[in-house]
């Protein structure tokens, strides 16, 4: 048991099986070492796991405090003014590999921003949806209809990669490679790998005229320094 003035700090949670389940005896045990609960990780708030959702209701139920953070508090205020109110011209840039996890993001902002960038892998669902090969990069087939319907009501202000740099292997490639602008195809045993120099120098160009920056998702694999 803590004694009083001491602070028990836990580096991960999730060595515990229940923790992603929001086990409710997991949560129970760590709810019993706590007078009050803080949330401060932004970005994990939105998971229901035992330590970030089970242990706040548990305090609720008897009446023990529980708070945000001073970190989820500025997140929450830096997307309030993306909500609205946000200064004009207003520039959303989105990346990361999934359009299906982000599909009532694009709906939404479409409505809002003044121009919609959409890079990293849920590009090439995109690209698919316009007609181009894109090799063996990421894709998810089931969303073409929806990219055609954003293409069509985005017209003016989607904007999307116009070369890319493209790799023939994910983990060790041999060879790197970049399309130009006129050929946006990618071949056969080739994936997307990153936006490609035009494409920073146009992207750069729209953010340049922003007033406020929206931005969720890498552009490409930044992870390999290549």
């Amino acid at each position: 048991a803590l004694q009083n003035g001491e602070i028990l700090v836990v580096q991960n949670t999730r060595y515990e099986k229940g923790e992603s389940k929001n086990d409710p005896e997991l949560a129970k045990e760590w709810a019993s070492l706590c007078d009050a609960f803080v949330m401060d990780a932004f970005g994990s708030a939105h998971r229901a796991h035992a330590s970030t959702y089970g242990v706040p209701e548990i305090l609720n139920a008897d009446g023990r405090p529980t708070a945000i953070g001073f970190l989820v508090e500025k997140e929450v205020h830096s997307l309030s003014r993306c909500v609205s109110g946000a200064e004009r011209p207003y520039v959303a840039i989105l990346g990361g590999a999934k359009v299906s996890s982000k599909i009532k993001v694009i709906e939404s902002l479409l409505k809002k921003v003044d121009y919609l960038i959409i890079g990293g892998a849920m590009a090439y669902t995109f690209s698919k949806a316009q007609g181009h090969t894109i090799g063996t990069s990421l894709c998810e087939d089931d969303q073409i209809d929806f990219a055609n319907k954003c293409l069509e009501e985005g017209k003016g202000k989607l904007f999307l990669p116009i070369d890319r740099v493209i790799s023939n292997d994910f983990e060790n490639p041999t060879e790197i490679r970049t399309t130009s602008v006129e050929d946006l195809d990618i071949p056969d045993g080739f994936m997307g790998a990153d936006i490609g120099p035009k494409t920073c120098e146009l992207f750069a160009e729209i953010i340049r005229k922003a007033k406020t920056v929206f931005w969720n998702g890498p552009m490409g694999i930044f992870e390999d320094e290549r």
